[in-house]
């Protein structure tokens, strides 16, 4: 039997989404991006924009990735409060990756709070290093912790 995680599908982020999107990214975030963030994402030629979708249809989670030539963003990325540890988060993850190396990518940045713990193991098991700081860069203080993944000879292959 398949598990929960295999029967997400991922697809490309369309405004029909946004609904379910700005719930999560608003439990998600103390400073969720709008509306406006995400049409921009999906109105850009630079971005790829994509929701994990359960079989029901519900959105369980989203990523914003951009590519700038050589090197990726994932600008923002969230699963559904009811629905973390069951590997959608991994999936995203996993997806950029592959979405950034097919594209030709050297690299893929990302920041993360210092008090995302959850969000750095998962980071750092899918290959991220910590690159640098931001002090107190959010407004709750927290630091920003930098991160980037290289694709090295070996990964490419």
């Amino acid at each position: 039997m398949p598990s929960f995680h295999e029967k997400i599908e991922l697809r490309r982020l369309v405004e029909n989404d946004l609904d379910q999107v700005l719930e999560i990214e608003s439990s998600s975030f103390s400073r969720p991006w709008t509306h406006r963030h995400f049409l921009d994402e999906i109105g850009s030629s630079l971005s790829t924009p994509v929701v994990a979708v359960t079989g029901e249809g519900t959105v369980a989670g989203y990523l914003c990735l951009k590519q700038i030539v050589d090197e990726a963003e994932i600008l923002d990325v969230a699963v559904n409060p009811a629905l973390r540890g069951q590997g959608i988060g991994r999936r995203l993850v996993e997806f950029a990756l592959s979405q950034s190396r097919g594209h030709g990518a050297r690299v893929v940045c990302l920041e993360v709070a210092a008090g995302n713990g959850g969000a750095i193991a998962l980071y750092l098991s899918q290959g991220f290093t910590e690159v640098g700081r931001r002090k107190k860069y959010y407004h709750n203080g927290d630091d920003a912790i930098l991160m980037e993944y290289t694709f090295s000879a070996q990964s490419e292959e």
